[in-house]
């Protein structure tokens, strides 16, 4: 089993999008896949046209109940898709876990007890990096971080990797960054070049050779409660998303590399342009 945890603590950054597009691809590939909702928006469970507030369990019960994780599980239209859905009320887990003894494992441990064996969990991660972000990370072995392909996309994300290798040094040694996702990529902006290859020349050949190019029809399938293959087979974003999803699987072993020197530069994607200004 792979699990894999799609972090980004910056909004719009595209985790949704490729948490439910990526399950749905390697889905459709024949291999049991299940998506957790970790984000308390619930956009992947609205992604895949479920209602949160009709749904009688979800996450949160798991973490804060004590609910039996195979209890909560939904099977999706998709065949080998199943969902761990999020409600609202998944904004209040993090309060109420404060006291919990070893509340950064809940749903590792959770996990343990299921009687259910699948090939892929994807973890779709809330935008920060509190207990939520915690847990997931806990209990997946691989961390996918996308990067929209904007001005400010490089913000914060030296506290991401900060993050992910205090997890790894201190309570779960198996996780790694396993790829890094360029999405919202139109290779006419010079900002979306620029962006790139600075990412590039920091993760190198962690980054996906796959981007995830702007199509507008990836923005319009979850308003109707569908996956870019149900909504527009033949979309460039039915494309990308179908081409990242052979690369995941291609790479079932990466190798283990810790993060060495502190990403002190990722968070000023203005220096070069700084630079270019000055000679001028």
């Amino acid at each position: 089993m792979r699990t894999i945890a799609i972090i980004n603590q910056k909004g719009g950054s595209g985790k949704t999008t490729t948490v439910v597009n990526v399950g749905s691809a390697i889905a459709e590939a024949g291999h049991k896949t299940l998506l957790i909702d970790l984000d308390p928006q619930a956009h992947t469970t609205i992604h895949l046209g479920f209602e949160p507030f009709s749904l009688e369990k979800s996450v949160y019960d798991v973490l804060v109940n004590e609910t039996l994780f195979d209890d909560v599980l939904i099977q999706t239209r998709i065949k080998n898709l199943f969902l761990m859905p999020a409600k609202i009320e998944l904004a209040s887990a993090e309060i109420e876990m404060v006291n919990t003894i070893g509340r950064e494992i809940v749903l590792r441990e959770a996990l343990k007890k299921s009687k259910n064996s699948f090939d892929y969990i994807l973890i779709d991660c809330p935008p920060s990096l509190g207990l939520l972000t915690l847990n997931a990370l806990t209990t997946v072995s691989e961390v996918i971080i996308p990067i929209q392909a904007e001005f400010f996309a490089l913000e914060g994300l030296t506290k991401l990797i900060q993050t992910i290798q205090i997890v790894t040094e201190r309570i779960n040694p198996s996780t790694h960054i396993s790829g890094v996702l360029i999405t919202m990529f139109d290779k006419r902006k010079n900002i979306c070049k620029e962006v790139a290859q600075k990412v590039k020349n920091h993760f190198d050949k962690k980054v996906f050779k796959t981007k995830i190019r702007e199509n507008v029809k990836l923005a319009e399938a979850p308003s109707f409660g569908l996956t870019i293959f149900e909504f527009a087979r033949n979309s460039h974003g039915a494309e990308d998303y179908r081409k990242l999803a052979r690369e995941i699987l291609n790479g079932g072993k990466y190798e283990k590399e810790r993060i060495g020197k502190r990403p002190s530069k990722l968070d000023n994607i203005n220096s070069t342009r700084k630079t270019k200004e000055k000679k001028k």
